[in-house]
């Protein structure tokens, strides 16, 4: 059965706690990138991309990426991937990049994520900013900036449902069943 680890008013103040601290985290605010993984990770790219421009006063490039072919994990997931296309259509030669994720899990997916924009070009620096953090790592992968960090059991799935795509914003606990 899932249980709520965070409702609308939670996620939208997680989404600000982490675009208020970008600001901080990030150098020149004119090589500033943003890119969402799919799916999930691009409505909350758009978010942090809207409230950084918003503070900065610029307007930042936005992509999405799609990383679904970079994957090594396939076959431990028993999961078909779904191609989506990637639009970065934007230099990202000497950008820092905002590389973006609903749920930071084992590091397999920024990992993906991060060979995938190799085909793009070499930015500067990829800062990794992610809803929820739940640890059990097997990469050494760790956020810049964090909404929220939960204890879960390896075999648990968090599932982060955003507005855009769901229509309300929750994330939830879902103990060994199906999720992200």
């Amino acid at each position: 059965m899932a249980g709520k680890l965070a409702g609308s008013s939670e996620v939208e103040s997680a989404v600000r706690r982490i675009a208020e601290s970008l600001p901080e985290r990030l150098g020149d605010p004119k090589r500033v990138a943003f890119i969402g993984i799919y799916t999930h990770g691009v409505p909350l790219a758009r978010r942090l991309k809207a409230l950084y421009d918003e503070r900065v006063g610029i307007d930042s490039p936005f992509g999405t990426l799609d990383i679904n072919l970079y994957r090594d994990d396939y076959d431990l997931r028993g999961v078909k991937p779904r191609i989506q296309s990637s639009e970065i259509r934007f230099s990202i030669e000497g950008l820092e990049l905002v590389l973006v994720d609903d749920v930071l899990f084992t590091g397999r997916t920024v990992r993906a994520a991060i060979e995938a924009l190799g085909d793009y070009g070499r930015p500067n620096a990829i800062r990794l900013a992610v809803l929820a953090d739940r640890g059990h790592r097997e990469l050494p992968i760790q956020p810049d900036a964090i909404g929220f960090s939960f204890e879960t059991a390896k075999i648990d799935r968090i599932q982060v449902r955003m507005k855009e795509i769901e229509g309300e914003d929750e994330i939830l606990l879902l103990p060994g069943g199906s999720g992200t």
